[in-house]
């Protein structure tokens, strides 16, 4: 691996191979089966030439396909970082021909691929650049957005200073480091195609390792978008994965995060240490290089020198907000001047030189870095960048991260404080390092997080800052180039010393931000925006009767496994449908109600937090209303809580740094008996500045004080599970896949699409707005002079429904409409009582009941419409062969 940290000598590993013989993935490959099958292209490079294997701590992939040519986690030589990305441009110009080639646009992926995008535009010659970028930008407009399931941090943005940018027909190329399942791309082509159609789509990436089943979607999505989408790749093939690998990669990280200092077994490539307590051990004076790798005498770091860099004036740092060809006309111009600049700084015979990006910078630096190795100033030049992403690093000649540096993040993130961290720099053996960075992140906490890390493991740490492009109708009309709210520089000339080093400063960790459809969920981007992490990868999903017997046994939670997503019936379909026809307007009614309320009497701008998933749709249908009334862009968020275990604490740490907590109103569909209204009190007893009183659309319980009626009515969106949510499961909350710092989960379920109803349930609802304007507003005057003290009349029913039938447990006892319908798609249902002569409300309720052979017993002086019992003391022994409910003995 060209730019690991190895001994000098031909040292012979436990398999007799040299360290140079070595593939930087036998480590992991001997430890979990993950084997690399080429794809057998004529030409093409092997993939173990350009893939090496490392292990991550990721409930989605354990494994990291570690790059050889990318240069972000493996030092490299610019010139073949450059080449690779440049080369796939030629044949992209090739298979577009001179005219198409002229209209293409080029998008590249945060964070790994924004210098290989650019590369790629630069090989195509003519095309504009855009990256995405996880760094909001005050001013500057959102043209899109879209997630990357699999990633470390998911949210992607799209900033372009020129909104046509991505308006055109031409070809869109889009280019990624890799592509494992092709879904980051589908999500990208589905969202931009919806706001800009065009016919035709290149992507391209390093390598290839989707599935035959990941490759027949792609052809099948673009057969249903009717536009052409071709692929380019240096190599393809695929990644094997044995069974069970998830939890064996797993296992092997806390194994080795667990105990750093200590050597591991010894294995197939030799013994191995956490890199951490030894990756410096590696350092050499290899072929005759000096090898300065060490701190100064007294141990302290020695002193940083700042590089003046002439940077051409208007050029952007990058393709956040797009680099067009006369961009890439100024920057080459300004190449050899600037390459003589770092020259200069480094002085004669610099000997082994790493210039280091930062994250999203990764084409200046790289750039800077290949002008550097073409002037011949230096004996070797190698390139690499900074990451957000963390990799298990392991000083073994046979695994691909040798060693890392970890220090606080020093750009002030929009998504808070975090851990940064820089590999196969320690260890390395280089004289001297480059750090590259933005105005925006020339920090205080750059010199004592990133440079003081650096210092010990280098002769000399030199310092360039290039300006932070920002639009120039940002910011209050800054100047094009000119840092976005960046602390002032210091003097560009003059050398300063780094303080002693520090013990690292404990920080809240970083949350990730919103997912937002149509990557996540069904909705529009601006609908809501889900404080949740996606777990569609992950199989959680288990027959009903399991989860109830494990549930009541007391050995599961019901919030850590997925209920089979019920598929309805065309008859049950039929009647969803004349149930929405039937109350879209009363449903309307209460949006209105409920929404009225809270702009009177909790705050005139509102951030609404529906509780997911039955909360999401009235919070949608809440924000519309404020729109269309009041011309109110209301903010809007979906968050789990979990009865037992209380509210998503990360997804309330994000909003009170992200809004007034005084401001968020939490919004659910309907109360029971209240358990989520006594849940989220409690909760936020923890949390300042939030009110922990809930609003819903229907309050039968009389459980709240804000709401849009008390009658127990069907509201049609209980009828339906996740086709009428978005396509979102329920959450999930299971220790081994929701970390301390992550959202709880929930699924995408993006293959229930061609039933999905979602869309127009609300937009159906919302068509009755202007019909009932007149009426909500007599009613909201009423009520705001009404004792709407709550009663919970409906806790008491429950209490004795509970002890009448023998149940002895309220957990089990669910009333209304919507907690009924819940019972009957969700559980396993013992009986169902109605209110006597209940009429057209129940009639799902009915038609549901008698699939599942279950009674239901109308009574006399329910405060509900109906309620639906849960088997008491169940077992698998309580349903038949067929599945359906007997009687309990």
């Amino acid at each position: 691996m060209d730019g690991d940290p190895r001994d000098g000598d031909p040292a012979q590993t436990e398999k007799g191979k040299t360290i140079d013989e070595v593939w930087s993935g036998d480590w992991v490959a001997d430890r979990l089966g993950v084997a690399l099958e080429d794809g057998g292209a004529p030409g093409a490079p092997r993939l173990d030439s350009l893939l090496g294997l490392a292990l991550r701590r990721n409930p989605k992939r354990a494994h990291l396909l570690v790059s050889q040519v990318l240069g972000k986690h493996v030092p490299q030589s610019p010139a073949v970082v450059h080449a690779a990305g440049h080369g796939l441009g030629q044949r992209v110009r090739a298979l577009l021909g001179e005219e198409a080639a002229a209209s293409a646009v080029v998008l590249g992926y945060a964070e790994t691929a924004t210098g290989l995008g650019h590369c790629v535009a630069d090989g195509l010659g003519t095309a504009p650049y855009l990256h995405s970028t996880r760094r909001p930008v005050p001013g500057v407009a959102t043209a899109g957005g879209f997630e990357e399931a699999h990633s470390h941090a998911t949210s992607h943005l799209l900033l372009p200073e020129d909104p046509r940018l991505l308006a055109g027909h031409g070809p869109l190329v889009l280019v990624d480091d890799e592509f494992s399942t092709g879904n980051t791309v589908l999500n990208t082509i589905r969202d931009l195609h919806a706001r800009h159609p065009r016919g035709h789509y290149v992507v391209v990436a390093l390598v290839d390792m989707r599935s035959p089943a990941d490759r027949d979607r792609l052809t099948a999505f673009a057969e249903g978008l009717g536009a052409r989408v071709d692929l380019i790749a240096l190599a393809s093939g695929t990644v094997s994965l044995p069974e069970g690998v998830l939890a064996k990669g797993r296992a092997l990280v806390e194994e080795y995060e667990a105990a750093p200092s200590q050597p591991a077994p010894s294995g197939p490539c030799g013994g191995v240490r956490h890199s951490e307590e030894s990756g410096g051990s590696a350092r050499s004076a290899r072929s005759g290089r000096s090898g300065r790798g060490s701190a100064s005498p007294a141990g302290r770091p020695d002193p940083v020198t700042r590089i003046p860099l002439d940077w051409p004036a208007g050029v952007p740092d990058g393709g956040r907000h797009g680099f067009t060809p006369a961009h890439r006309e100024a920057l080459e111009a300004a190449l050899p001047s600037l390459a003589g600049q770092l020259a200069d700084a480094l002085g004669g015979a610099p000997g082994r030189v790493l210039v280091l990006g930062n994250e999203e910078l990764m084409y200046a630096p790289l750039r800077l870095a290949l002008a550097l190795e073409e002037s011949g100033a230096a004996t070797e030049v190698r390139f690499s960048t900074t990451t957000r992403s963390p990799v298990l690093a392991l000083d073994d000649p046979g695994y691909a991260i040798r060693s890392r540096l970890v220090f606080p993040a020093h750009d002030a993130p929009a998504d808070g404080p975090g851990d940064r961290y820089a590999y196969n720099v320690k260890g390395a053996g280089f004289d001297a390092v480059v750090a590259v960075v933005d105005s925006a992140g020339d920090t205080p906490e750059l010199r004592t997080g990133l440079l003081a890390e650096l210092a010990p493991h280098t002769g000399r740490v030199l310092l360039a800052v290039v300006p932070a492009y920002v639009p120039a109708y940002a910011a209050g009309g800054a100047a094009a180039g000119a840092p976005s709210a960046a602390p002032a520089a210091a003097p560009s000339a003059a050398p300063s010393s780094l303080p002693d080093r520090q013990e690292p400063t404990m920080t809240e960790p970083a949350l990730a931000e919103p997912l937002r459809g149509p990557a996540f969920s069904s909705y529009a981007p601006e609908d809501v925006g889900w404080l949740l992490q996606d777990l569609s990868g992950v199989e959680l999903e288990a027959p009903t009767e399991e989860r109830e017997e494990a549930i009541q046994a007391g050995g599961a939670h019901y919030a850590e496994s997925l209920p089979v997503e019920y598929q309805p019936s065309e008859a049950y379909q039929e009647l969803y449908r004349s149930a929405l026809a039937a109350s879209a307007a009363r449903m309307a009614r209460a949006v209105g109600t409920v929404t009225e309320t809270v702009l009177a009497e909790r705050s005139p701008s509102p951030v609404l937090v529906s509780l997911a998933r039955a909360g999401t749709p009235v919070g949608v249908l809440m924000r519309r209303w404020a729109r269309a009334r009041h011309g109110l862009d209301l903010p809007h968020y979906a968050v789990s809580i979990v009865r037992g275990r209380g509210i998503d604490a990360n997804a309330l740490r994000w909003l009170a740094a992200h809004h007034d907590p005084a401001d968020v109103v939490f919004v659910d569909g309907w109360t029971g008996k209240g358990a989520i209204t006594r849940e989220l009190r409690e909760a936020l007893s923890a949390f300042e500045g939030f009110d922990p009183e809930i609003v819903v659309l229907a309050d039968p319980g009389s459980c709240v004080r804000t709401y849009g009626t008390r009658e127990d009515f069907l509201i049609p969106s209980a009828c339906l599970n996740s086709t009428v949510s978005g396509l979102v499961s329920r959450t999930v909350l299971r220790s081994d896949l929701v970390g301390p710092d992550d959202f709880h989960g929930a699924k995408f379920y993006r293959e229930l699409a061609g039933a999905d109803v979602s869309t127009g349930f609300v937009d159906a609802v919302a068509a009755h707005f202007d019909a009932v304007a007149d009426a909500v507003d007599d009613e909201v005057k009423d009520l705001l002079a009404a004792d709407r003290t709550p009663t919970w009349v409906g806790w008491a029913a429950v209490e004795r429904i509970s002890e009448e039938y023998g149940i002895h447990d309220v957990n089990l006892v669910k009333p209304g409409v919507g907690e009924t319908t819940r019972v009957l798609l969700r559980r396993v249902p013992w009986k169902i009582l109605a209110q006597r002569g209940a009429g057209a409300d129940l009639d799902h309720v009915r038609l549901l009941a008698e699939q599942r052979g279950v009674p239901v017993e109308e009574v006399d002086g329910l405060p509900y419409t109906c309620v639906g019992l849960i088997h008491p003391r169940y077992t698998r022994g309580a349903t038949g062969a067929d599945g359906k409910a007997v009687a309990a003995k």
